[in-house]
């Protein structure tokens, strides 16, 4: 059955990649944070790399792009998070262990997931989207992680794909579990940033309680100017409770 898979694709024109896109793809495998022994499917990488609107340009010869590879990545991430909350924290319970997955596998944690590997630097774009900087768009950053998950799952297996997704989402993982649920301060940076003179600042205003039971209170700020506040356990909890009311307040302002 895996053979009759693979045959079908090699009639489909899906292993005819030119050296020079094979190089980039090289150089992409190359710099991720993990070591991979084995060498995943070049081919499926690059349809992992293709979006859509390249494909209906008719510029990849009537190859795939990356929609199927997304949702097998979507489920591979979430697995594996779920896998490693289970495991890491048996003390919490089922709703808490939910609210965190969702948390790390939202949209604007997967971007900065994207991000940490310059997907967009390899991601093949229609001419029409590229000009309208889909390389940097949200919703293109994200299905491109999920869709390189993918194709490494398919290659590789389960066992490395999940060390490369931990490592990937550390951060995001780390704030999770502290209680930063959601990453606000990236959604206000992208929120405020199509106005260059545009400035975000953060300034933690206020540190009360014992050691043991600490409360912060921050600010954020817009070209200096007080957006709004938020309280947390942690700074960061409480600078990303900051931007989501202000997030709040500049679409209620809208």
């Amino acid at each position: 059955m895996r053979l009759f898979f693979w045959e079908n694709l090699r009639v489909k024109g899906f292993f005819m990649l030119k050296g020079q896109r094979k190089e980039q793809l090289g150089q992409l495998l190359r710099q991720l944070p993990l070591p991979l022994l084995e060498k995943p499917d070049l081919q499926l990488v690059d349809q992992a790399l293709t979006h859509p609107s390249y494909v209906f340009e008719g510029r990849k010869g009537g190859g795939a792009h990356n929609q199927r590879l997304e949702f097998l990545g979507d489920a591979v991430v979430g697995l594996v998070i779920a896998q490693y909350l289970y495991e890491k924290y048996p003390q919490k319970t089922e709703g808490e262990l939910t609210k965190i997955r969702a948390a790390i596998v939202c949209e604007s944690s997967l971007v900065q997931g994207a991000k940490a590997l310059y997907l967009g630097d390899y991601l093949l774009l229609g001419k029409g989207e590229e000009r309208m900087g889909g390389a940097e768009r949200v919703s293109n950053l994200a299905d491109c992680l999920e869709a390189f998950v993918g194709a490494l799952y398919l290659s590789l297996g389960l066992e490395k794909v999940g060390d490369l997704i931990l490592s990937v989402l550390h951060k995001q993982i780390e704030d999770a579990a502290q209680g930063v649920l959601g990453d606000f301060k990236t959604e206000l940076q992208e929120y405020i940033q199509k106005d260059p003179q545009c400035s975000l600042d953060y300034k933690i205003l206020q540190e009360v309680g014992p050691d043991h039971a600490k409360k912060f209170a921050a600010a954020v700020y817009l070209n200096g100017r007080e957006l709004a506040r938020g309280t947390g356990k942690t700074k960061k909890e409480a600078e990303q409770n900051a931007a989501k009311q202000a997030l709040h307040k500049l679409e209620v302002e809208k």
